[in-house]
């Protein structure tokens, strides 16, 4: 299955829950899922509630489903608890890196912005939104794209808090990564035992 591309704020209404990486819009006005059955309550299989949790991952962070079955893959020859390193391992995707340093407005807009060549890693222009940056890296804009409207817009919001795991420079459009991402400053709520859960049976 390859990246989710249609409407988000209903996929946020399926899901009930927020996606802070795939869109600004809240489901506050209607708390329910779309459609004409919406608002009828049913309960849920233990099936759809792991795949519901693998769904918040795969839109939140924008990765298909290969993807996604790949980093739970490694995710689980690493040492150490399986969701935690998970999470740790979407999170230093470069997209999310530029997202969650206020660069961008949401994941899919930080894409955009390395697909096009404004990012530069370690003093080399990169592309590939799916790269994922260690300790010690220094990411920085291009100057072509310092001020930029939607930078400095996105910059404005404060709606998602910078990790402390980022060193961000806003007058130099620069962002050092300074530790490990951990689980405690994910926006997103998620039980990522309910996604190893379910991908258990296939790898």
């Amino acid at each position: 299955m390859s990246r989710y591309t249609g409407p988000r704020l209903k996929k946020v209404r399926a899901l009930g829950c927020e996606l802070p990486g795939l869109t600004r819009k809240s489901a506050e006005r209607r708390p329910y899922p779309p459609g004409q059955h919406g608002q009828a309550r049913k309960k849920l299989s233990e099936y759809a509630v792991r795949l519901r949790e693998k769904q918040k991952l795969r839109l939140n962070y924008g990765v298909s489903e290969r993807q996604l079955r790949s980093i739970v893959d490694e995710a689980r020859r690493q040492p150490g608890e399986t969701g935690a390193s998970l999470l740790a391992l979407l999170e230093r995707r470069l997209d999310n890196v530029v997202w969650r340093a206020g660069f961008a407005a949401t994941i899919p807009a930080a894409r955009q912005l390395i697909n096009h060549g404004h990012l530069l890693v370690n003093g080399r222009r990169c592309d590939i939104a799916s790269a994922r940056v260690s300790v010690g890296d220094t990411l920085k804009l291009d100057a072509a794209l310092a001020q930029n409207p939607h930078v400095v817009e996105a910059l404005s919001r404060a709606e998602v808090l910078r990790p402390g795991w980022l060193s961000v420079n806003e007058p130099e459009r620069a962002i050092s990564v300074v530790g490990e991402p951990d689980r405690e400053s994910v926006p997103l709520k998620v039980e990522t035992h309910l996604v190893v859960e379910f991908y258990a049976r296939s790898l």
